[in-house]
């Protein structure tokens, strides 16, 4: 029943869509599923949710090639929603308007962490993708620099966690600066315009802004950027485990796809979010490590328990360190991107 919903309603209708779950109105609950795949021709869902966006490159090879689509058939309608950012998939996800999305490690550390229903099922990047980004003319030239000034980060982001780091190593916090929380493209927007001294970028946008803008990294550190993570919710993957892992297999070969022709890759990436291609060619071949194991295990595991002490200080989760402690315990499921790697 709730495909259908998801059909008819926008996302924002929120409140309808979880009445309608908690009725146990669910997608398939009377159809035939297998974990293996279709039973009897057909699958558990006729309809996947699912998102893309520029700073997942393998989202757009699998959206751009139909690899969902042609392993499903008519049978499953696949509806693409684009996410403009970690934030924003976690919203969609908790609401119940998206089963897979795309997030950076904190994020979805983040959202669990806060009683989101996710778990991470698919690696897609290790990238550096963050830093502090100042303009061309900016006097601010180290983080020590930002004391009192206006800094640019959207909130629940890894853009937003790399900040509180930075500030960190200096040894400042968020109180120190004045945070303006807005949306990546509007950072960038702010720092271009002066409205901030500083912005927390994301790539692609932060590439995009050093070449078109000539804005400057003050502040690098890859060990601040967690990977990227593919998440879906629970009730997607307890009552549809034959499309889930039809996902992560259309995402393991994107990445062997991505892999032998990152060109092709950057080209796409510039004509989805409309930059040049010589910036498209630095995100894909310097800042993107596609090459990593889709199975979300220890790796992951490490850089997210080096961002929890950040998560907790900044009060942004709700339940402190005992929730950060039971997120870290759950949220990941490895079994879809083990069974992909096989």
């Amino acid at each position: 029943m709730s495909t259908v919903i998801r059909r008819t309603v926008p996302a924002l209708a929120v409140g309808a869509v979880v009445m309608l779950m908690a009725t146990g109105c669910l997608a398939g609950e009377n159809a035939s599923s297998s974990s293996d795949g279709a039973s009897a021709g057909s699958w558990s869902t006729d309809t996947l949710s699912i998102d893309f966006a520029t700073y997942n490159p393998l989202s757009l090879v699998v959206k751009d090639q139909g690899l969902i689509e042609k392993a499903l058939g008519d049978d499953v309608d696949v509806e693409w929603t684009q996410s403009a950012g970690s934030n924003k998939a976690n919203e969609l996800l908790r609401a119940g308007a998206l089963d897979v999305g795309s997030t950076a490690g904190s994020a979805a550390l983040l959202a669990r962490a806060n009683g989101s229903p996710i778990k991470v099922i698919d690696v897609y990047s290790q990238p550096e993708w963050s830093a502090i980004v100042v303009g061309p003319d900016s006097d601010i030239t180290s983080v020590a620099d930002l004391k009192g000034k206006k800094v640019a980060a959207t909130s629940g982001t890894d853009p937003y966690f790399f900040l509180l780091q930075a500030l960190e190593t200096e040894g400042l916090s968020v109180k120190d600066v004045d945070v303006q929380n807005l949306q990546h493209a509007d950072g960038r927007a702010a720092l271009d315009g002066g409205s901030v001294d500083a912005w927390a970028g994301l790539d692609p946008i932060m590439a995009a802004a050093e070449v078109e803008s000539g804005d400057k990294l003050i502040y690098r550190n890859v060990d601040f950027n967690s990977y990227g993570f593919l998440n879906a919710t629970e009730d997607f993957l307890t009552d549809h485990k034959d499309v889930a892992q039809v996902v992560v297999d259309a995402y393991e070969e994107a990445r062997t796809w991505a892999l032998a022709h990152p060109d092709e890759t950057a080209s796409l990436l510039a004509k989805v979010a409309g930059i040049d291609p010589k910036v498209a060619t630095t995100v894909i071949g310097e800042r993107s490590n596609l090459d990593v194991s889709g199975v979300p295990g220890e790796a992951q595991l490490a850089v997210l328990k080096k961002i929890a002490p950040v998560l907790v200080d900044s009060d942004a989760v709700t339940g402190g360190q005992d929730a950060v402690d039971k997120a870290l315990d759950t949220i990941i499921e490895p079994s879809f991107a083990e069974k992909a790697a096989g």
